[in-house]
C-alpha cells in the first residue's frame, strides 16, 4: 500500500497526516511514478498558510520528485519523449510528492540524468527555474555585475552557477559562515548589514547593473534600489509589497507568466545538469515518515542545503 502525506487544513505543520492509499492508475496523458525522493521546498509549507485560497483540503504536498516509470498510460510519452516501466525520471510542477508513489501530467515527467542522484535530481527544478526566471527578467548578460541577495539558499547557488554559465558576475550577500559556499560557486561574497551598499561599491567600483532578490528584507530591498539606477533590472521573489511600492519586478510559480517561463525552461536546466553545469547540493535526506521533522528544519532557515525525503 503507498503512503503520502495530505494537509487536513490550512495552518501549521500539526494538519500534515501520513495517509495510505495507492496512486490512481495512469489514464491517456499520464504517468505513475515510483517516488525515490521527493524535493522539499520553503513552497510546502507556506502553502499551508492560514488565508491561501487554493481549493478546499484535504491538500496535497510537494512539487517535485524523481523516481522510477512504473506505468505509462495509453498513447503517452514523457516530455522529453519516449519512455518505459523501469526509466528513472524527474518530474516537477506536480502536485502530491511527498509520496512513495505519484499519478501525475507526462508533460510534467522527464528523463532524469545519470549525473543526478534521486535526492538531487528531487530538488533541481524548483530553485533553478526561479533562479533562470530572476535573470531572465532583469536582462542579465555577459560582463554584468549582479547583486544577489540569499546567494547560499537554494535558489541563490542556482543564481549563482546560472549567471556564470552566462558570464556575469556575481556578488552575492551572505554571512560569515556561508560566505565560502558563495564563493565556491563562483560568486563574490558580500556580509549584509550595516555599510552593505559602501561594500558592495568597493566591489563594484564601475557599478551594478541588477538585483536579484531572493530573502525579501528591506535591507535588501533598499540596497538594490540604491546601487541599480534602472528599477526594471530589480527583481524579487519574496518583497511583494515593496516591489508594488517602489516599482520593481516581482514573480512567483503561481503568476501565469512565471508558469509559463518556467515551464519553457525545464528541459534547458535538465540538459545543464546532465552536462555537470548545474548542480544541486543536498545536505540531508530523511525517510518519508519524517516529513514534520525535516520540515521543521527547512523551516529554520539554516537547512545547510536541500533536503528530501526518501519513501
Amino acid at each position: 500500500m503507498g503512503q503520502r502525506w495530505i494537509a487536513t487544513d490550512f495552518g501549521g505543520l500539526d494538519v500534515l497526516q501520513l495517509v495510505e492509499g495507492d496512486a490512481p492508475d495512469p489514464g491517456p496523458g499520464e504517468v505513475r511514478i515510483a517516488v525515490r525522493a521527493a524535493g522539499m521546498n520553503p513552497a510546502d509549507y507556506k502553502y499551508l498558510a492560514p488565508g491561501s485560497d487554493r481549493g478546499a483540503p484535504p491538500l496535497l504536498i510537494g512539487y517535485e520528485v524523481s523516481g522510477v516509470v512504473e506505468r505509462l498510460g495509453p498513447g503517452t510519452e514523457l516530455a522529453s519523449g519516449g519512455g518505459a516501466p523501469g526509466d528513472e525520471v524527474l518530474a516537477f510542477r506536480i502536485s502530491g510528492g511527498y509520496a512513495s508513489e505519484v499519478t501525475v501530467p507526462a508533460r510534467d515527467v522527464f528523463a532524469k540524468p545519470a549525473a543526478l542522484g534521486h535526492p538531487a535530481a528531487a530538488n533541481l527544478l524548483l530553485a533553478a527555474t526561479t533562479a533562470a526566471e530572476m535573470l531572465e527578467v532583469t536582462g542579465v548578460r555577459e560582463g554584468d555585475v549582479v547583486l544577489l541577495h540569499g546567494a547560499s539558499g537554494a535558489v541563490g547557488v542556482s543564481v549563482l552557477q546560472q549567471a556564470a554559465h552566462l558570464g556575469a558576475r556575481v556578488i552575492g550577500t551572505a554571512s560569515e559562515r556561508s560566505a565560502d559556499v558563495v564563493r565556491g560557486f563562483g560568486g563574490v561574497p558580500v556580509a549584509y548589514g550595516e555599510g552593505l551598499v559602501e561594500r558592495v561599491r568597493e566591489l563594484a567600483p564601475d557599478g551594478v547593473q541588477a538585483a536579484l532578490d531572493a530573502v525579501g528584507t528591506d535591507e535588501a530591498v533598499d540596497a538594490s534600489l540604491a546601487l541599480v539606477p534602472d528599477r526594471s533590472r530589480i527583481v524579487t521573489i519574496a518583497a511583494f509589497g515593496r516591489a508594488q511600492q517602489d516599482g520593481f519586478a516581482v514573480i512567483g510559480g503561481a503568476m501565469p507568466a512565471s508558469r509559463a517561463f518556467r515551464d519553457a525552461a525545464r528541459a534547458r536546466l535538465i540538459a545543464l545538469a546532465a552536462s555537470g553545469d548545474l548542480v544541486v547540493p543536498v545536505a540531508r535526506t530523511f525517510p518519508l515518515a519524517d516529513a514534520v521533522e525535516a520540515l521543521t528544519l527547512l523551516q529554520s532557515g539554516h537547512p545547510g542545503g536541500k533536503l528530501a525525503l526518501l519513501p
